[in-house]
């Protein structure tokens, strides 16, 4: 099922959630919207699921015009799958009675549904728990017995709203990679809403970037990653340094450090640049820069480095031990114009 939204605005009194914003997922695909808490990501969520009407704009699924102005249709007809944090999973039913619940609602007998049932949890890997009451299941497979349901329910999309939220971080390493197995399995298209960039980045075939009720940049995780549009972007995806300069000929100073750049296009004149830890190599020689802080996680020190005649501080990688302090040398290899 796809999914396009056209000049999708929402307002809650004086404030506006969502701004004129417009976009289109191909059916199949892993859509992730990444951004900070209240940058109307949960908005967008409820709007799409038909939790909410929109004040302006319309939303498409597979082309129908299901929220528009002359135009609503309720949640349960949409063909839409949620999946909230909490999963929302009857506590009283085994594994088996919450995925056969939608058959049952629809009119099967208990065995019809059970039957019906069966494939689902076999696509999410629980037959041997089918048994089991939620309280008796840990926090993944509770989830997967949720998006068993969505797919009883015969849904075409999927939604999920923080799903990995209350999940403690191996468990959240484990579950992503259920979900993206569950997505190649089922081929349903996937609406997810996350501010866990990272997250978003290992799921996605498509991300959008948000803020303040707009989309920023949107594209592959790769492209946004980068390729960032804007200096917002930059600084909220990965980590790196947004430094002002003067591009000429695809290079710019860093400092006393002439560096080459790459650009969408020939950029010539003041511009921001993005420089990744990647792109900064330690040396010999090169730009003088004394570590400000430094964390260790797990065989790399991320350090942050003030450089000289360099306004911002400068993050860095390094393989060898690194302390608060100390001075380096640093060569840079590359640093990306941002267009915007």
């Amino acid at each position: 099922m796809t999914i396009t939204a056209d000049g999708l605005t929402k307002r809650y009194g004086g404030v506006t959630a969502l701004s004129k914003v417009s976009f289109s997922v191909p059916a199949g695909a892993f859509f992730a919207v990444v951004g900070p808490s209240g940058c109307g990501k949960s908005t967008l969520f409820r709007l799409v699921a038909g939790l909410e009407h929109p004040d302006a704009g319309k939303i498409l699924l597979n082309g129908e015009d299901v929220s528009g102005a002359d135009a609503f249709v309720p949640p349960e007809e949409r063909r839409v799958g949620v999946v909230f944090q909490s999963y929302a999973l009857w506590p009283h039913m085994t594994v088996e009675g919450n995925v056969a619940f939608p058959y049952e609602a629809r009119g099967l007998s208990k065995d019809q549904a059970k039957a019906a049932a069966l494939a689902h949890i076999r696509t999410v890997a629980l037959e041997p728990l089918k048994d089991r009451r939620p309280d008796a299941l840990s926090g993944g497979q509770r989830q997967r017995v949720a998006l068993a349901r969505c797919l009883a329910g015969e849904a075409k999309t999927i939604l999920m709203d923080e799903p990995l939220a209350n999940l403690d971080p191996h468990l959240r390493s484990e579950m992503e990679a259920e979900l993206k197995s569950f997505h190649t399995r089922t081929g349903v298209t996937t609406l997810y809403i996350t501010h866990d960039q990272r997250e978003a980045m290992a799921l996605a075939d498509v991300m959008a970037v948000m803020d303040q009720g707009r989309f920023l940049q949107m594209g592959p995780p790769r492209e946004i990653f980068e390729r960032p549009s804007t200096a917002k972007v930059a600084r909220f995806i990965g980590r790196g340094t947004v430094l002002k300069t003067v591009v000429a000929a695809r290079s710019a100073n860093i400092g006393a450090l002439r560096v080459p750049v790459t650009a969408r296009e020939n950029m010539d004149g003041p511009a921001e640049i993005l420089v990744r830890p990647r792109d900064i190599s330690l040396g010999n020689e090169g730009l003088r820069a004394r570590v400000i802080a430094v964390h260790y996680r797990g065989g790399v020190w991320e350090a942050q480095a003030e450089a000289e005649g360099v306004s911002e501080l400068l993050e860095i990688d390094s393989r060898a031990p690194l302390s608060a302090g100390e001075t380096l040398h640093l060569a840079v290899a590359n640093a990306w114009v941002i267009p915007d």
